[in-house]
């Protein structure tokens, strides 16, 4: 079989045959150019099936933007432990709280793009670049999209000592007391604070807003009644609803959820709410192809296993798969959706 011919094999044969048979030597260095020249040009492709098939050869990391307590940690953990079994090597996760999110997103754009650092994206990737007009990170630019997981909405719940039984009664609730009912936000920027934002532009009420590093600080406040309410996400907070701990009085989504359907929408009193979010997996920007076709196909399989979809369900979401294309577009499309949102109510980050 024929090897592959290094620059100086190739310089001294072409020396040595000019010296003793020039046109000999011709048709020689011609046959090792060219067949040089071909395995330098099959080594991209060679190299990208290599990496895929090889791919992990050492633990691989999740960043999660939001401390453990939130719905972003229990996606990336389940995720981990799922990749871990499937693919023969640790994925860990590591929390990287603050600012929305964007401080674990800067973390993972910043990594190798070789496949050893991941993203667990949410919707706050789609209307951060509009909620903070000096930031650095712009996810189309830096990241790409693997796969995403799951699919779900916010739950509006209030403390049980709180004495508001639904939207009506909070509106009311903070109307009259001006300055004194308080809403805790999981930072500016979360799903928590956005859902919030477009709640408060829509109704016209002001609350005071508590913002937290998170979701689990901001549960854990709530449950010991330091605030009032709360635009939680399901995941983080149903458990808490079905032992009695929080009193739900509204979903965000256009439906009422399955796992809850005696709990009203928020658009059933306020005509025109709607606030959904999603859950997914990126990388940065760069990681080979092969790469990202072998996580989106594992996190694609993992979302087939009934275990997998009973655990999404237990946590009020709902399993939600797509190609890489897929979710880009998702992401985009929902960026130029919370864009028109955030300008119209003049959201800002405070």
């Amino acid at each position: 079989m024929d090897r592959m011919v290094s620059f100086a094999e190739f310089r001294d044969t072409a020396i040595v045959a000019r010296m003793h048979a020039p046109e000999n030597a011709m048709k020689l260095c011609r046959r090792k150019f060219l067949h040089a020249a071909t395995a330098a040009a099959a080594l991209p492709m060679l190299s990208r099936a290599g990496w895929a098939q090889a791919y992990p050869s050492r633990p691989v990391r999740i960043v999660a933007g939001f401390p453990p307590g939130g719905s972003n940690d229990p996606y990336a953990r389940l995720i981990a432990q799922w990749l871990s079994q499937r693919l023969g090597r640790q994925f860990f996760v590591e929390n990287r709280s603050g600012a929305g999110g964007t401080l674990g997103a800067e973390a993972a754009a910043k990594a190798a793009p070789d496949g050893y650092t991941l993203l667990l994206a949410a919707t706050g990737e789609a209307w951060n670049s509009s909620l903070y007009p000096n930031l650095k990170l712009n996810y189309a630019r830096d990241f790409e999209s693997v796969a995403t997981i799951a699919r779900g909405m916010g739950l509006l719940v209030v403390n049980t000592g709180f004495p508001v039984h639904s939207v009506a009664e909070l509106i009311e609730a903070a109307k009259a007391g001006a300055g004194k009912v308080s809403v805790a936000s999981a930072g500016v920027g979360s799903a928590p604070f956005m859902f919030w934002e477009l709640f408060r532009s829509m109704t016209g009420v002001n609350m005071v807003h508590v913002p937290y590093r998170g979701g689990g600080p901001a549960l854990t406040d709530l449950l010991g009644g330091q605030v009032n309410a709360y635009f939680a996400t399901m995941v983080s907070s149903i458990e808490h609803v079905r032992a009695g701990r929080l009193r739900a009085i509204a979903v965000t989504g256009p439906t009422r959820a399955g796992v809850l359907p005696d709990v009203p929408t928020v658009g059933e009193t306020v005509p025109g709410y709607e606030a959904t979010n999603w859950y997914g997996i990126s990388a940065p920007k760069g990681v080979p192809a092969g790469i990202i076709d072998r996580l989106s196909k594992e996190i694609g399989a993992a979302l087939a296993d009934s275990g997998i979809r009973a655990r999404i369900a237990e946590l009020g979401d709902t399993p939600f798969a797509t190609s890489p294309a897929e979710f880009a577009k998702l992401v985009a499309d929902d960026s130029e959706k919370w864009a028109k949102v955030i300008r119209a109510a003049g959201i800002k980050a405070e």
